[in-house]
């Protein structure tokens, strides 16, 4: 029982030290396209100017529609009680995307937080090519727009923004924005109408364009990048090894760019006929471009390309309303998200009662210290059986020391006899990891806990205690709990490890989540509770 409970105990350090590097799924890579599939669905390779470039050089001069690229163009800003947006008629495309109810920090000036990244030579995220069509319109031309503002604060009701640009005789564009006051995803509909005498095959490009800084940092465990959901399962990419256009699809469900808490994802209404090219360009440029098939425009008909644009936070239930598997984006772990979100829902319950995610986390551990009481009576008591059976334990390790097999048969008789399961000391312990690593998931990834306070020194669960207060505390408690727990006799070095782990726990948690911590500990002095109730019912 010694050798297995020193096991056990190191499996349990081993787990939690090594969760992250074993258990968190990995980004799936991203194939490549076979060349028919590029050449039928319209995707070209690169970024979305090189898309633009080797398509104006394959077409008749006539066919290319583009403007000085040093031309400035108008900004319209809409505003919700959510966010407030900024677009501009270069390109009919996004500048400017800030969250009201989302601050970069906790200081008295911090500013909303900002989801859309420019550099100078970019175009705007939104934007909007032709490529391989009959006639491609560049992503940064300039169009008209039908209002100077759009304002849903002083009219609580849907409204429209609409941009265009003709070419007589030729085409028509149309870029329709439909916005709600209380969504943060707005619809986008694209009219090409064909002015010709000719038909026309049309298909858009529409590109998310972000600028991801090379000296930025960012941490151990957040992904800020492109993501997408293709055929029901989660891609991401890392910024730094993206090189060669990468290709997916189709039944592209939504593609984007993700931060820790924020993600902003075009969503196609013909998902089964979509694809996706993932790029970067020399001037650290990201983009991910949605394209569909071609439409096939008679003479004074228009075609129309339909999309939904989600750029918000990663709040469960609001990414979970648009229907589309946004709310994979949230990373709570392949295996252990039903555990997490579970966690994360009794954990908002509560918190509608209590206004306060920091006794929300403790009222949450006496609740799941409730259910695995039963469980840690059993360990203890356990525990304490075996502590009285060492004697006997050491009296057959004596009297039988040449013979392992009579050792392990008198050994399971002693169990036998005093009716005791050594199995029962450790695996309430393991059966209780689970619930520790999905409120781990879910204190590490949901938004509901960032830059929310518990009291005094702790004013964001999400981070780590500034003054490492709460995980010295948490390993004092650890500590206490160990020396009031049975010790099992005849084993020195299981007896040094056993006192030895509260100190590498508290060094473990000193970078953790402060509402991990929190968990941790007060699930510690219940567990100190416990023993005291069990100790002195056997005393």
């Amino acid at each position: 029982m010694d050798k297995r409970t020193l096991l056990a105990i190191t499996l349990s350090f081993l787990l939690i030290m090594g969760y992250q590097h074993f258990f968190v799924k990995k980004p799936v890579p991203s194939q490549q396209a076979p060349a028919s599939v590029q050449e039928t669905e319209s995707i070209a390779a690169g970024s979305e100017t090189q898309i633009a470039t080797k398509t104006t050089a394959s077409l008749p001069r006539s066919l290319v529609k583009t403007d000085n690229a040093g031309a400035v163009g108008e900004d319209i800003t809409v505003e919700t009680p959510l966010y407030i947006a900024v677009f501009n008629t270069k390109g009919a495309a996004l500048k400017s995307f800030e969250l009201k109810n989302y601050k970069t920090d906790l200081s008295k000036n911090s500013k909303p937080v900002e989801l859309v990244s420019l550099n100078k030579n970019m175009n705007y995220p939104l934007s909007l090519s032709f490529p391989k069509s009959s006639v491609n319109i560049a992503p940064n031309v300039i169009y008209e727009a039908d209002k100077t503002s759009v304002n849903l604060i002083r009219k609580m009701n849907v409204q429209k923004l609409t941009f265009s640009r003709s070419y007589p005789g030729e085409i028509e564009i149309e870029r329709i924005y439909t916005f709600y006051p209380e969504k943060y995803s707005f619809d986008l509909n694209v009219n090409v109408r064909n002015l010709s005498k000719d038909i026309i095959k049309e298909s858009a490009l529409l590109s998310w364009n972000q600028y991801v800084d090379p000296e930025a940092k960012t941490g151990r465990y957040s992904h800020e990048g492109p993501i997408s959901y293709v055929k029901e399962k989660i891609h991401r990419e890392k910024v730094k090894k993206l090189g060669a256009p990468k290709f997916l699809g189709p039944d592209v469900s939504w593609g984007g760019f993700e931060s820790k808490y924020f993600i902003v994802a075009p969503i196609p209404q013909q998902p089964s006929l979509t694809n996706l090219v993932i790029s970067k360009d020399s001037e650290n440029v990201v983009s991910v471009s949605l394209g569909g098939p071609k439409n096939i425009i008679l003479p004074g008909q228009s075609g129309t390309f339909k999309y939904n644009i989600y750029i918000g936070p990663k709040d469960y239930d609001i990414l979970k309303s648009e229907e589309v598997g946004l709310e994979n984006s949230i990373d709570f772990g392949s295996w252990i998200k039903w555990l997490a979100l579970p966690l994360l829902i009794a954990l908002n319950f509560i918190y509608q009662y209590i206004h306060n995610y920091g006794i929300a986390i403790i009222i949450l551990t006496l609740l799941v210290k409730i259910i695995f009481w039963p469980l840690g009576n059993i360990s203890y008591k356990s525990m304490k059986g075996m502590q009285q059976l060492q004697p006997k334990m050491t009296e057959i390790r004596e009297k039988y020391k040449d013979d392992k097999q009579r050792i392990n048969q008198e050994t399971m008789a002693l169990y036998k006899t005093y009716k005791i399961n050594p199995m029962s000391g450790c695996l309430p312990m393991l059966i209780q990891l689970p619930v520790f690593f999905g409120l781990y998931r879910a204190l590490l990834y949901a938004i509901e806990l960032r830059h929310s306070p518990f009291f005094f020194w702790i004013q964001d669960l999400s981070a780590k205690d500034p003054y490492y207060i709460t995980p010295i505390i948490m390993g004092a408690t650890m500590f206490l709990q160990q020396k009031m727990s049975p010790q099992p006799g005849g084993n020195e070095m299981q007896a040094k490890l056993m006192m030895l782990m509260p100190v590498i726990f508290t060094f473990m948690f000193l970078n953790f989540p402060s509402g991990l911590v929190i968990y941790w500990l007060f699930n510690n002095i219940l567990s100190i509770g416990q023993q005291y109730y069990i100790n002195k019912q056997n005393s």
